[in-house]
């Protein structure tokens, strides 16, 4: 990695664990340890918020520049030569760098001292912190370690690798495909791909989707003004994935996403569930969950667990 991208990661909150992977603590684990508020995650899914762990194998490499993304880009050439870090060092990187980040809320009156200690031993990890994490060649093995160690592993793909998808093994508890466009003219102007074949790759992930043995989830990223509407284009594609579930999310204003989107751009909650709704009856789906604050709605047809 460059060393002005280094210490642009370091200025926003970034712990490099090598030369590509990084930990950035997740907002909803601050405000577990504090509040008591939690992720969605953890009302959708059952995840713990403050013993989750958000980071990536390879922060700096990415095929896309979504203007909706919040991270910083500037990502590397995809024709450069990287030294991947190797997954075992990631790993255990990953949990030393969260117990350091967690380390300051200790002794704070509003964090008890058992879910402090209950956050340095963190269960759960989402490799979707920055980058493609498809990109990384050993993410198999990745995934392994984690789950060596007990932990749980929720990864976020744009669905443009579908071969990575394909032979993944082994699987991570649960895999996100982001659908961010219902068509490739919408797809290219707002996801900026580097490559005009993957909006193809991206349907031919979606056709992989049912032969996965793990929790599948379709996400929408909803950006006012630009990809709200077409939901009879976005049921037909979410057909062919037949996931467990679909996150429909608005888009936040927030991180570097700022230089590119203006608060126009961020929709309302009950823009994002009116949309939801709209594709629950297409797909014949039902409103499982939602939450407000997050601007996020959960569509499938039977509830966690059952």
């Amino acid at each position: 990695m460059r060393e002005n991208k280094k210490k642009v990661l370091n200025k926003h909150g970034y712990v490099l664990t090598g030369k590509e992977s990084a930990v950035k603590l997740c907002h909803w684990v601050s405000e577990k340890l504090i509040s008591g508020r939690s992720c969605y995650k953890e009302d959708f899914y059952g995840i713990q918020s403050h013993r989750c762990i958000q980071m990536s194998p390879v922060a700096d490499v990415c095929n896309h520049s979504c203007l909706f993304c919040w991270r910083y880009q500037d990502f590397e050439p995809l024709d450069v030569n990287i030294k991947y870090d190797p997954p075992e060092d990631i790993v255990e990187g990953s949990i030393e760098a969260q117990k350091t980040l967690v380390s300051g809320f200790r002794g704070d009156d509003r964090c008890s001292e058992k879910m402090w200690q209950e956050a340095r031993k963190p269960n759960q990890v989402a490799i979707s912190l920055a980058g493609e994490p498809t990109m990384y060649p050993y993410l198999g093995a990745l995934i392994e370690e984690y789950k060596k160690r007990d932990m749980t592993t929720f990864l976020v793909t744009n669905g443009s690798m579908p071969k990575v998808i394909e032979e993944l093994n082994p699987l991570p508890t649960q895999i996100y495909v982001t659908l961010a466009a219902p068509n490739k003219k919408i797809y290219e102007k707002l996801c900026v791909p580097k490559n005009h074949a993957y909006w193809d790759n991206i349907k031919e992930t979606l056709k992989i989707f049912p032969s996965l043995e793990t929790r599948t989830v379709v996400r929408h990223t909803l950006v006012k003004e630009w990809n709200i509407g077409w939901e009879r284009e976005y049921a037909q594609l979410v057909e062919t994935a037949d996931p467990d579930f679909v996150e429909a999310k608005g888009y936040v204003f927030v991180g570097d996403s700022r230089r590119r989107m203006g608060l126009k751009n961020m929709p309302h909650h009950e823009i994002v569930k009116t949309f939801a709704k709209r594709e629950a009856d297409l797909l014949g789906m039902t409103l499982l969950n939602e939450k407000e604050d997050s601007r996020v709605v959960l569509l499938g047809e039977k509830q966690i667990g059952s």
